[in-house]
């Protein structure tokens, strides 16, 4: 039964992750965190930074690592292939509706629209990952405010701004920042 739940879930996800990468964030945390009560939040915030740090689309990684986290290697290729089945499909059918009607001016004003949707939908994965990031518990109340995550936020942004330095490296930086200032 939760291999089945794992893959509807991830299912649901695969078949409406408009806009990918960061956008899909909220979708994901519907179904894992408030719907099946798979993970916390906070674990929900660990998985999605690992799921940033290791190679792969956001959603497959966190698809296996949620399917592991609640029924093993089989939970793993249950939601797995749950997302990516539709995904597949979809972009197949894109591919060749966007041969057909990429000249087409009303398909690229939909095209646009979707564009500036996909950015909303990455703007409140951003605000979430930033209430969890900055305050305690997500809970956010001026005292659950934490200064150390503001201040490596505001490092690593900075940083990557004037420098353009790789993300992997801005990534060992902030666990190192993390490490020094958190002990």
């Amino acid at each position: 039964m939760k291999l089945l739940q794992l893959f509807f879930a991830f299912f649901r996800i695969g078949l409406f992750s408009i806009g990918g990468g960061y956008a899909i964030i909220p979708m994901i945390r519907d179904q894992v965190v408030l719907s099946n009560h798979w993970l916390s939040m906070r674990e929900f915030t660990d998985i999605i930074t690992i799921s940033q740090m290791t190679p792969g689309p956001l959603a497959v990684n966190t698809s296996t690592f949620v399917g592991m986290r609640v029924a093993g290697v089989s939970g793993a290729l249950a939601a797995t292939i749950g997302c990516i089945c539709m995904g597949v499909l979809i972009s197949y059918v894109l591919y060749h509706i966007f041969q057909r009607f990429s000249s087409s001016v009303f398909f690229m004003e939909i095209l646009k629209g979707l564009k500036v949707a996909s950015l909303g939908l990455i703007m409140s994965a951003a605000l979430i990952l930033l209430a969890i990031a900055f305050f305690k518990n997500g809970d956010l109340k001026l005292s659950s405010l934490q200064p150390a995550a503001v201040a490596i936020f505001t490092i690593v942004l900075w940083i990557s701004r004037k420098w353009k330095i790789n993300p992997i490296a801005l990534m060992l930086l902030s666990g190192l920042l993390g490490v020094w200032i958190y002990q």
